[in-house]
């Protein structure tokens, strides 16, 4: 073990956090552990209502710590002492205000119960009416801010940094500066917190707060500070150029080397949002389009600038420098909601076991906490079983439970199911959600298709790709094309780790160390004869439907 050197990636999705510690080697995996956050899971300071969906830092904190002790503990000791670089993964855009030491205002006692003082989830949609603002002030201009995103989302930095300080004057009054997840951790991670000296990813940079080297960096001052003056003050604490993934930002800090006994050499090097990080484990490539499937979807390519020189990619997706892997244009699209509308409807179907208090001389509590544990962890896949490939389905849904987010985002439309009868059952209902959503990926993949990129692969990763053949043969047989589902249950994990490798000097390149870390794919499913044809009568009627839901119900 003279020359081994390991390396460690956390990903920090929208529940938990994920972590391995691999050999930089080859991609070994030595260790592997995951913590729940224990705020969120108790779903404090979120309010589904106002759509607002709030995460406290000291969840973050708690699963770091709790990954890299569980980590540690996997291993010997020669291992950690080993361990040559760290690096993260996290959702975005998921910001959160923080003071003049970089400390997260909710981890200050005046401010540890107030929502508007933690990170703001990226499917926190409180600033609609912020973001439509926005959109019009980036968009009329001399310059458009807004031709390589498109319209300007809620869920991005800007619009929720805008409407929380115009609600909340004392957060405001002490929000020196705004951060986005996956830059606040790193410098926790590194001790580097200090708002004027702080690494920013381009990923985040680029994607949410919408830097451009054809910009100059960020949308101009004078027009941030014209919106508000607020604004103006944010801007120049991220005024710096941001970091590639891959990047060194400094040597993990001393408490947490001591910690865990790791390396106090031990290179952090920059991350990025998790479904990049998830790209990058996964393979990603030219030409390659990988679908991150979980609560909701990104689906991301990289093309180089002179590919779609010319082609109007706004309504189809967001692109950002950089982003995914540096040298590239990243550019992603998704839907706002995916698992989180399966999760929506088992929900709905466990309600009276869950909601209504059973009388324990009917049935005794241990026994109810096994049934709804059970019917909890099957149901799904039980729905699943009652559901023929080539059924005709004659209910049509929508899958904008959260909004839209591409093609042509808009936040206020919402999801619907048409066609119930009294003798619709609940397979039925799941399979319409279920081709909602399949639907939904379509619509994106067509609008890449019609603006001209070319795409000769699919990698689907994620929690709903390993669990449901089922959607995945239907995803195959709505495109038309071979899936191929990556096994690595941690993608967004390995893709940390390989930014880790990279920023400590193992690899020159993320695609060097590709190489070594990314298994090869071969598909796993494939279109099922004249299925393509059945969905695409359904596709329509889809289409239809969101048309109408669009213009006549959500507006």
């Amino acid at each position: 073990m003279i020359n081994k050197r390991y390396v460690i990636g956390i990903d920090f999705g929208s529940d938990s956090a994920r972590a391995l510690l691999l050999d930089s080697a080859n991609g070994t995996k030595l260790a592997e552990a995951s913590s729940l956050y224990p705020r969120w899971g108790k779903k404090k300071y979120c309010n589904e209502e106002l759509a607002q969906y709030r995460q406290h830092p000291q969840d973050y904190i708690d699963a770091l710590e709790s990954v890299l002790g569980s980590l540690v503990t996997q291993v010997d000791s020669s291992v950690t002492k080993k361990v040559v670089g760290i690096s993260v993964g996290t959702t975005g855009s998921t910001v959160c205000p923080v003071d003049r030491k970089g400390v997260a205002l909710a981890l200050i006692p005046e401010f540890a119960e107030d929502p508007d003082a933690m990170f703001h989830l990226w499917k926190d949609h409180t600033a609609v009416a912020e973001a439509k603002e926005i959109t019009s002030a980036f968009s009329t201009g001399d310059v458009d801010y807004t031709k390589f995103q498109g319209e300007y989302s809620a869920e991005w930095f800007w619009a929720k940094i805008l409407h929380t300080t115009r609600k909340n004057s004392k957060v405001k009054n002490s929000a020196y500066n705004w951060v986005e997840q996956c830059d606040w951790i790193a410098g926790v991670l590194a001790d580097k917190l200090n708002p004027k000296e702080m690494v920013y990813c381009a990923c985040a940079a680029g994607h949410k707060a919408l830097w451009n080297s054809s910009f100059g960096g960020l949308p101009e001052r004078r027009l941030l500070f014209t919106i508000d003056p607020y604004l103006g003050q944010i801007y120049d604490m991220h005024s710096r150029q941001p970091k590639n993934a891959g990047s060194i930002i400094g040597q993990i800090s001393g408490h947490y080397a001591n910690l865990f006994g790791l390396n106090e050499k031990a290179i952090v090097a920059t991350g990025s949002l998790d479904a990049h990080a998830g790209a990058v484990g996964v393979g990603i490539g030219e030409n390659t389009l990988v679908k991150v499937m979980g609560t909701s979807t990104v689906d991301m390519f990289i093309v180089k600038d002179k590919d779609i020189d010319g082609i109007n990619i706004q309504g189809c997706c967001g692109t950002a420098e950089n982003s995914i892997i540096p040298g590239y244009l990243g550019c992603e699209a998704g839907q706002s909601a995916f698992g989180d509308i399966y999760v929506w409807y088992r929900k709905i179907l466990m309600w009276g076991l869950n909601d209504v208090i059973i009388p324990e001389e009917i049935i005794c509590r241990e026994k109810l906490e096994i049934i709804k544990n059970y019917l909890s962890s099957t149901i799904i896949c039980e729905l699943e079983k009652h559901i023929k490939y080539d059924s005709t389905q004659s209910l049509i849904a929508l899958d904008w439970f959260n909004g839209r987010r591409y093609p042509k985002l808009n936040e206020r439309v919402t999801g619907a199911i048409m066609g119930l009868s009294l003798a619709t059952k609940a397979p039925d209902i799941y399979c319409a959600i279920a081709r909602a959503t399949v639907f939904g990926s379509k619509r994106i993949f067509d609008s890449f298709i019609n603006a001209g990129i070319r795409i000769d692969k699919i990698i689907c990763v994620g929690g709903v790709a390993t669990k449901s053949d089922y959607l995945m043969q239907m995803l195959s047989d709505v495109l038309n094309l071979p899936i191929m589902v990556s096994g690595e249950r941690q993608g967004c994990a390995l893709g940390a780790c390989i930014y880790a490798a990279v920023g400590a000097g193992v690899y020159s390149t993320i695609q060097e160390a590709q190489k070594q870390f990314c298994e090869p794919y071969s598909a796993k499913f494939f279109p099922k004869e004249n299925m393509h044809a059945k969905y695409m009568l359904e596709y329509d009627k889809y289409l239809s439907l969101g048309e109408y839901v669009e213009y006549h119900v959500s507006e």
